[in-house]
């Protein structure tokens, strides 16, 4: 895992709806920045789209930004191509930009390990938190969000994130073959 207070690996990727280009440099007026890992299939991710929209609404113009990376390989998982998770995105209600990471390099920068998988950065762009966004499962209750949002605003008010984080659970990213990180154990 990405150790706590290291700096926010940089990234310029396109977004999959618009095609524009976002870098981490966009979001540098926020005191905090939540990048997710996701992608359009995984039914971990799927079981929190609501959760995620719902997050993303309670933070709006609370200096939050929230990007999306969708780094899964599309030739043996076409559903999490462009375009299928721009519809992902539309139906479920996520406000903010997934962006795609054909190459994986960013995925593996942010030692990125899961979908869904979230890293939470403070206004010096320092990891406050990388972990679960709440204990709920696909089998297993109804998403609330509590670890990620009191990480959140523990953050937002300047505070150092809660001490107690627990790893994101989800389906493994889809490498390309012969992309694995060293860190994978497919």
């Amino acid at each position: 895992m990405l150790e706590l207070g290291t700096t926010a690996p940089d990234f310029s990727l396109p977004d999959v709806s618009t095609g524009r280009t976002v870098s981490l440099a966009d979001f540098s007026a926020e005191k905090a920045l939540l990048v997710i890992f996701l992608c359009a299939h995984c039914p971990y991710v799927v079981h929190v789209q609501a959760q995620l929209a719902q997050l993303a609404r309670d933070y709006a113009g609370r200096r939050l930004a929230i990007v999306g990376i969708t780094s899964n390989e599309i030739v043996d998982h076409p559903q999490d191509a462009p375009a299928p998770t721009a519809a992902m995105a539309r139906a479920a209600g996520l406000t903010f930009p997934i962006l795609f990471d054909e190459s994986q390099a960013v995925a593996k920068a942010y030692t990125a390990a899961c979908t869904p998988d979230f890293f939470l950065f403070d206004a010096r762009r320092s990891l406050a938190y990388r972990g679960q966004l709440d204990a709920s499962r696909p089998s297993r209750g109804t998403s609330d969000g509590r670890d990620l949002r009191a990480a959140i605003d523990a953050t937002l008010a300047g505070l150092p994130a809660v001490p107690r984080q627990l790893p994101s659970t989800g389906c493994n990213i889809k490498w390309k073959p012969g992309n694995e990180p060293a860190y994978f154990r497919g």
